[in-house]
């Protein structure tokens, strides 16, 4: 499941780099969660933004892997989540990112590139 998970990963990181998502980072958290493998952040410069990063990713994971996933939130509240089980993808607006600081929190995770 970790090299799928990885895998996974980088197909999503790379579906959301294709419709222009900013600062895109993957953080590998298999050590460190037993929740999820890997979390996928970037942010959106608009509420449409982030509505395309959500279906491009989800189609990319449908591709790639055969997944559909959930999705949690709205692109209006700022913060969609996607739950590939493997990979959880967090898409946030610039300003929502900054504030909630997930990639502080989880500081301690490798950053594969």
């Amino acid at each position: 499941m970790n090299i799928e998970s990885e895998r996974l990963a980088r197909a999503v990181r790379d579906a959301l780099l294709d419709k222009k998502a900013l600062d895109p980072v993957i953080l590998d958290v298999r050590e460190l969660s037993g929740i999820t493998d890997f979390f996928v952040l970037a942010s959106g410069g608009s509420p449409p933004h982030l509505k395309a990063l959500t279906s491009e990713a989800q189609r990319r994971a449908q591709e790639t892997a055969g997944v559909k996933g959930r999705t949690e939130g709205e692109p209006d509240s700022g913060w969609m989540v996607l739950d590939f089980g493997g990979v959880v993808a967090h898409l946030f607006l610039k300003e929502t990112r900054a504030y909630y600081g997930l990639e502080e929190l989880w500081n301690d995770a490798p950053r594969p590139t």
